[in-house]
């Protein structure tokens, strides 16, 4: 069950949240009813696999009670190393075993038979926020929580559990425990649902539509694809890869909001960077933030020596590639960045508060680079990554432009005009500048009250299926 489906928006979502506010008379019956719709909804992707979320927050919710007895570090440290070690076993097991017996096979020739394991729906996910709990523990910077159903309820709250963001402990301790909510909350959360819904349903997957009709993962077909197909293909996909995960994070904010969580931004219009370290500051900030706090920072930092501060750096790029997928293009991907980010901080090393005449040129060259980051992320099978390289300067022996790239550019390019407004913070000025007037306010308030209404209607109807599709009628 994912969020931008019929089933959870107006089923699951509609249950849970009724039953809610209808049972939920304290702050216990609250947390039980959503503990309870959690585990639902993690059961829907496989029973048997809620197991292993009980089992990795029995072991750090026992963990951190161990290690908040001690007084001793060592004892401490040594506690904390051992429960985030089972943790990331388990990590590794579920989602890297298939791509290790896989290198294994190919490297030494190998026929190794194994069933593929089935990837949990959201381990990474859970288990870095298990992870930050236990060493947050450990620092002292919250206490242990005695209930362990306390515990699991923080570690499978189902707002937060596909995409994001990575929630801390000390963030929603207290939402969990003293929570209260207001008609102006559950207003606002429901409008940041509605955008988030939208923002996926609409836009995200008609941009997914085009990207998969010019970028055909085949061999052959990608050969013969014109450079101009191959970079509008990875045009659409780089604007559906921030529609789609940050519209998660806006609906897991919203669902959030409607029940007193308050989860903090992941997304700040990274596509408006200066340079590849802002757009890291813009994007997926709670990974960024985490891989600074529990693996840079404690391996170091900058306060080592320069070869050392690059090998730290290093290891936590490629961790974050790793992160995104068990195959070696999203280390590649990791990697990628972690070089344009040594050329910033070593040679480079931008401006600070540059003007305008330099703000531009840098924005453009920051989406280049990562526009060609999103090209390695799109292809697991790297004789793809290379044959749509090669595409791009007509090395394959392609036409540099076709009818089937042009059609798709001419019929759809208002559509994607309205999808990079809205990677861009273009809106929500325009609303904000509106309403310092009396009169622009009376609109803003009129077009806030029914354009949640309407952008249901309109992900209803795209989530119905692309007879009812919305984006089509923005093709000429």
């Amino acid at each position: 069950m994912v969020f931008s489906s019929m089933l959870f928006a107006f089923a699951f979502l509609v249950i849970c949240y009724a039953a809610y506010f209808l049972f939920g008379k304290s702050i216990k019956s609250k947390n039980i009813i959503l503990l309870i719709s959690s585990l639902i909804f993690y059961a829907w992707g496989g029973p048997i696999l809620v197991l292993l979320l009980c089992l990795m927050t029995f072991v750090c919710w026992g963990g951190a009670i161990v290690i908040d007895m001690h007084y001793d570090e060592k004892k401490r440290n040594a506690l904390c190393i051992a429960t985030c070690a089972i943790c990331l076993a388990l990590l590794v097991i579920f989602k890297y075993t298939n791509f290790i017996i896989t290198n294994i096979n190919s490297i030494f020739g190998t026929g190794e038979v194994f069933d593929s394991i089935v990837l949990p729906i959201g381990i990474s996910f859970y288990t870095f926020q298990l992870i930050s709990y236990v060493i947050d523990v450990k620092r002292r910077d919250v206490p242990a929580e005695k209930k362990y159903w306390i515990v699991l309820l923080y570690a499978s709250l189902f707002h937060q559990c596909i995409a994001g963001p990575i929630v801390r402990y000390a963030d929603v301790a207290n939402d969990i425990h003293n929570r209260e909510t207001n008609e102006i909350e559950v207003s606002d959360g429901f409008v940041r649902f509605a955008i988030g819904l939208a923002k996926k349903a609409i836009l995200a997957n008609g941009c997914a539509a085009i990207a998969d009709s010019l970028i055909i993962l085949d061999g052959e077909k990608l050969a013969s694809q014109s450079a101009v197909g191959i970079l509008i293909g990875i045009l659409a996909y780089s604007l559906q890869i921030y529609l789609d995960f940050s519209a998660y994070s806006d609906m897991a904010i919203g669902m959030g909001l409607m029940v007193g969580f308050h989860y903090k931004e992941n997304f700040n219009y990274p596509y408006i960077a200066d340079s590849v370290t802002d757009f890291w500051r813009r994007w997926h900030i709670s990974l960024s933030t985490f891989f600074r706090d529990y693996v840079y920072i404690p391996l170091g930092g900058n306060r080592v020596s320069i070869p050392r501060n690059i090998l730290n750096l290093f290891v936590v790029w490629a961790l974050t590639g790793f992160w995104h997928g068990a195959s070696w293009n999203y280390l590649i991907w990791g990697l990628y960045f972690f070089i344009f980010l040594m050329i910033e901080k070593f040679l480079i090393k931008p401006k600070k508060n540059p003007t305008i005449y330099w703000k531009i040129p840098r924005i453009i060259i920051t989406l280049i680079i990562v526009y060609f980051g999103w090209m390695i992320f799109k292809f697991e099978d790297m004789s793809h990554l290379i044959i749509a390289t090669k595409g791009i300067f007509c090395a394959n022996g392609n036409t540099f432009s076709s009818l089937s790239a042009t059609s798709q550019l001419t019929s759809n390019i208002f559509f994607m005009l309205i999808s990079c407004i809205a990677c861009t913070p273009v809106i929500p000025k325009a609303k904000a500048l509106m309403c310092k007037t009396a009169a622009g306010e009376r609109v803003c308030y009129t077009v806030g009250a029914i354009a949640p209404a309407i952008l249901i209607i309109l992900s209803a109807f795209t989530l119905a299926g692309d007879t009812y599709n919305p984006f089509l009628y923005f093709q000429f």
